[in-house]
């Protein structure tokens, strides 16, 4: 991902808090995330969208087995062409996920996997927590919606919602 060197701290919050405005709407829909950990995840995307380290982060809940998503959003950083800057929102709005956790996964862009691992720790040490590894969860028989965006300077996130059938 190539950023405009005029994308600044300020535009990349700008976008996370889109994100974590979603986020918010998915609590007030399902109980979930935590009201308390949306401004981790609203900075840790910002972070990571000014840095160019992003690829995907996908919040949502897992099926009981854990290895496949019920609900998904996914956030894809992208650059350049016609970003789109939507409102937050158009989330579904009655996806059985009673009893399922809450769960998130990033993945990070070229970049920062070609960062040494001195690199890597130093960028770490400034994000609001630290992930582990993990299989990624998988999608199955189900819809996706895409055509939501959140964009500033050339530089945003497009999202999809993944719905399990």
């Amino acid at each position: 991902m190539t950023r405009s060197a005029s994308f600044t701290i300020t535009d990349a919050r700008y976008v996370g808090a889109k994100v974590g405005t979603d986020l918010r709407l998915l609590h007030n829909l399902y109980g979930k995330p935590d009201l308390a950990v949306i401004p981790d995840y609203v900075e840790e995307v910002a972070l990571l969208l000014k840095a160019g380290y992003l690829n995907t982060v996908d919040y949502g809940f897992r099926n009981a087995d854990g290895q496949s998503w019920r609900l998904r959003l996914r956030y894809r950083a992208t650059t350049g062409g016609q970003l789109l800057d939507s409102r937050p929102g158009a989330l579904p709005t009655s996806v059985a996920v009673q009893g399922l956790d809450f769960y998130s996964y990033l993945t990070y862009s070229s970049a920062y996997r070609s960062l040494g691992a001195a690199e890597k720790s130093r960028f770490g040490q400034d994000l609001p927590f630290q992930r582990t590894g993990a299989p990624e969860p998988t999608t199955s028989l189900g819809t996706t919606t895409t055509g939501n965006g959140y964009g500033r300077a050339g530089t945003g996130v497009t999202r999809d919602v993944y719905v399990a059938s």
